[in-house]
């Protein structure tokens, strides 16, 4: 058996470190290519400009374009060596982030991280996630290595969309259940081993923070104030799942936010808020005792996570959509078999059933 472990080189996070920017990436080169969206850098660029001066470092603004897709990339990478820029660095989302990762990655550059919220687990994984002009997942660009550097200003975590924290909340909340699933059948993660100690531990203490910090951490987002309970909350949902997941491993759970992409009526949720009710059907598939599915169920509507189909955005529930859903959750590729290797997409779909029915708070009668 072989354990693996991958992890940022360095992560900073703490209230104004954008403006610490500039000393922290001075030993990694010279002149610094960022992508961001034109709104992010109206927002930061200024402030981005300052430190880097100040350090004697040169920044080029490149605008994202909405979508991580190959030909992005490529486009990047064309700026990238057209301005003889040395590190890339990715500001903004989740999208974002896996462009500047996959730019990185293609030219052998050093590769900085500074999420502009807090949405998902993006930020320390050294996977980039690519997509088709449709918005559906093509690829998962495994790294030689994660980011170089991770930089989490909370101030500017505290002052983004509530709704977009609390979607982090829903990816950072499979960390454990998909580690746990993963621990159990043997599978391998994506740091090519498997569930190490370290992992599990990381992977719990995420959950244990989610359950006891996050209603106070919305609190502080809602009125756009940095204090202990968003620290501690940021740092699991940025920090502890990135490594939970990529050292723990993936289940069910970010199979049906994949497969997902096959109800067009979800088009319009997070990752995180999929990815929450994806957690549902594992548990429902793991027949999870009725007091963890009491807890989880009670975090996720107290931070508004989709529970049901109609919250999910599916209002008119058709069979052969939801069927595509979990066939689509079950292929080969997937990482619904990391629970159990002869899981059936029939399996799945019935367990998606059984999540909304959880979720409308119909009690399961089947025991452990």
């Amino acid at each position: 058996m072989t354990y693996a472990m991958k992890a940022p080189a360095r992560y900073v996070q703490g209230s104004g470190e954008l403006d610490r920017l500039g000393r922290n990436v001075k030993k990694l080169g010279r002149r610094f290519l960022l992508i961001g969206t034109e709104n992010n850098w109206k927002r930061f660029g200024q402030r981005v400009e300052q430190t880097m001066a100040e350090n004697e470092r040169e920044v080029v603004f490149t605008p994202f374009h909405g979508e991580a897709t190959k030909d992005e990339v490529f486009a990047k990478m064309d700026v990238c060596k057209a301005e003889g820029c040395d590190v890339i660095i990715g500001m903004g989302g989740g999208k974002t982030l896996d462009t500047a990762k996959a730019t990185a990655e293609n030219l052998g550059l050093p590769c900085v991280i500074v999420p502009t919220v807090a949405s998902n687990d993006a930020p320390c994984s050294g996977v980039a996630v690519l997509y088709n002009e449709q918005g559906v997942v093509v690829k998962a660009v495994l790294m030689r290595r994660s980011p170089d550097l991770v930089v989490v200003d909370t101030e500017i975590i505290a002052n983004a969309p509530v709704r977009l924290f609390a979607a982090g909340l829903g990816d950072a909340l499979a960390t454990m259940c998909e580690a746990r699933a993963c621990k159990r059948s043997g599978a391998k993660t994506m740091a090519r081993g498997n569930v190490s100690n370290t992992a599990m531990m990381m992977a719990q203490l995420c959950y244990d923070l989610l359950m006891d910090h996050a209603l106070e951490a919305l609190e502080a987002v809602k009125n756009h104030t940095v204090n202990q309970a968003l620290e501690d909350v940021v740092e699991a949902t940025i920090y502890l799942s990135g490594l939970g997941f990529e050292n723990g491993g993936l289940a069910v759970a970010h199979a049906v936010n994949d497969g997902l992409a096959q109800e067009p009526q979800t088009h319009g949720m997070y990752h995180g808020e999929k990815v929450a009710f994806g957690v549902l059907t594992q548990l429902a598939l793991e027949k999870a005792p009725q007091e963890e599915l009491d807890q989880v169920l009670g975090f996720m509507k107290a931070v508004g996570l989709p529970t049901t189909f109609a919250k999910l955005g599916i209002e008119n529930v058709v069979e052969e959509n939801l069927r595509k859903v979990a066939e689509a959750a079950c292929v080969p590729t997937q990482s619904t078999k990391n629970l159990r290797a002869d899981i059936t997409a029939d399996e799945v779909y019935e367990a998606m059933l059984q999540a909304n029915r959880l979720g409308l708070g119909v009690r399961s009668t089947k025991k452990k």
